[in-house]
């Protein structure tokens, strides 16, 4: 039996100067260590034997075993080391060699716009206000003069989502909801997407970003509107921007306009972004509807305010002089790189 000892030592201690990998290594601990391994097989035949020969022949066993273990331990830290010396010959970097380029991304054409309309509006001590995109049609419509029966809440000017919710048409709720929540005076502005049910086509989109206004205080008149639209179109437009206003109808306000800048291409002389007309339509404005402010719970009679709202595709359009509002959505890398 002493033979079969040594006979099992030395052929471990052959094979392992002959393993090159981990797995190999793993194949012989379960061949000789390993549940029906070779020491396993003959502890079972321990049963057979005298019983005063157990105790010497298990005792020889294990000792075999912690022998085989040591060995095969070293020899698994010297194939680690040897192959890490591999990895790091194959994986040697030159430090001398240039860099890999990182192309650092752009600001989107529309956040550029929002970003710059907040700047020059938290600038004149506004505020920015948020709100949900999934709204009720009280705030919506019934709170902004636009009952039941107005032509605006015809089901194929929105998405509804039940006969009392929809995704809102405008930004307009968030005024309503922050009328109702805060006390005059009010300076906000209310950036954020709007959903209609339009057509994607050059100039229209079921989904875009409007940006609206709101200031509520004592002696707020017309004038006022005019001066907060001339330094907002000065200071995102250029300096010698012309803001005019046109009668319009809106139901949440009243008097009601739409203001046109003149083209900061052209300067007013007529090009081919304002259509040779010198002016360029901007956005619709006018003085908060009384009914409007007592729905929200002010009185018109002691308060006053004006609104106004446009879109934020347009201006990006006017400003960067892109032709087609689709081109803003598509996610297109060549296009978004030039900003």
């Amino acid at each position: 039996m002493g033979d079969k000892f040594l006979e099992i030592s030395e052929a471990v201690k052959k094979k392992l100067a002959e393993i090159g990998s981990l797995q190999d290594l793993q194949d012989l601990k379960v061949k000789y260590l390993g549940k029906k391994g070779e020491l396993t097989t003959m502890l079972k035949g321990l049963g057979k034997m005298a019983p005063e020969e157990r105790p010497i022949f298990g005792q020889k066993v294990n000792q075999l075993r912690e022998e085989l273990e040591k060995s095969m331990a070293r020899r698994e830290r010297d194939v680690k080391e040897k192959l890490l010396e591999q990895r790091l010959a194959k994986e040697k970097i030159d430090v001398t060699m240039p860099g890999k380029n990182i192309e650092l991304g752009s600001v989107h054409p529309i956040t550029q716009v929002i970003q710059e309309v907040e700047e020059v509006f938290l600038g004149m001590g506004y505020s920015i206000a948020d709100g949900p995109e999934v709204e009720t049609a009280i705030y919506n419509f019934d709170k902004l003069n636009t009952p039941a029966d107005h032509p605006a809440r015809d089901l194929q000017d929105t998405f509804y989502v039940t006969e009392d919710v929809i995704l809102r048409t405008q930004t307009s709720p968030v005024q309503a909801r922050v009328m109702e929540s805060q006390k005059p005076p009010i300076k906000i502005i209310c950036p954020g997407a709007v959903y209609r049910s339009d057509t994607l086509d050059a100039t229209h989109s079921p989904v875009f970003h409007q940006i609206e206004g709101l200031v509520i205080d004592k002696n707020i008149t017309m004038s006022d509107l005019k001066g907060t639209l001339e330094m907002f179109a000065k200071n995102c437009l250029g300096q010698n921007t012309k803001v005019r206003f046109r009668p319009h109808h809106f139901p949440f306000t009243e008097p009601s306009a739409e203001a046109d800048v003149s083209c900061f291409v052209c300067e007013g002389k007529g090009c081919r972004v304002c259509k040779q007309e010198g002016w360029i339509e901007l956005l619709g404005c006018g003085m908060v509807h009384p009914k409007v402010l007592q729905n929200c719970g002010i009185d018109p009679n002691e308060y006053a305010g004006f609104a106004f709202g446009f879109g934020v595709e347009r201006i990006a359009m006017a400003k960067f002089g892109i032709d087609d509002l689709r081109l803003l959505y598509e996610n297109d890398v060549r296009f978004l790189k030039q900003f």
